[in-house]
Order: structure tokens, then C-alpha cells, then sequence
């Protein structure tokens, strides 16, 4: 049992430049058949152009995944902090917002 959990182990690595992260206060999804494409942006208050920061790539099984983690994470949060106050002031883009680069 033991051999089996170390074959089935992914030895992952943080290199330090990512594990700075990037703060994102904004999010745009889109999709196609094939994958899901999140653009994570930095939105500065009183300036009128945000950056997309990161751009992740996902094949639809891999998004629903992250959703269901996303989804666990919260619940957990939530219980030891409180619940999460989804509106905090950040303006949407406008509904006839559509990316402009492809995927």
C-alpha cells in the first residue's frame, strides 16, 4: 500500500519568483469547446485601464475540479472566519465586455 501511495505522489516545485503570487482583484472566464480561459486582472481604483496580470488555461475537466476545490476552500473558510461579503464596492466591467485576444 505504502509503494502504491509513492508511484501515485507528484514531487511539485515552487520556484520562488511564482511563489510571490500575483494579486488579482478581478476575474474574466471565457470558454470554448475545448478549454476554459481565466484572465486574472489588477483593478486600481480611479485609474481607467486594468492589466490582465495571468492568464490560466484549463481543459473543462480540470475547471470543474478547481471549481469543487474552489468551493471545499470556502466552506472551510467560512467556517473558521466567517462568511465572505461578496460585494465589496469593485465595479464590473460593462456587459458588453468582451475580450479581445483569443485563445
Amino acid at each position: 500500500m505504502a509503494e502504491e501511495k509513492k508511484k501515485n505522489q507528484v514531487n511539485i516545485e515552487l520556484p520562488e519568483e511564482v511563489a510571490e503570487g500575483i494579486y488579482s482583484n478581478m476575474a474574466i472566464i471565457a470558454h470554448s469547446h475545448s478549454e476554459f480561459v481565466l484572465d486574472f486582472i489588477r483593478m486600481v481604483p480611479n485609474v481607467p485601464k486594468a492589466k490582465v496580470k495571468s492568464r490560466i488555461i484549463l481543459t473543462p475537466s480540470h475547471a470543474k475540479r478547481l471549481l469543487k476545490a474552489l468551493n471545499d476552500n470556502i466552506v472551510k473558510y467560512e467556517k473558521q472566519h466567517g462568511k465572505v461579503i461578496e460585494d465589496d464596492g469593485m465595479p464590473f466591467p460593462p456587459m458588453n465586455f468582451t475580450p479581445t485576444a483569443q485563445a
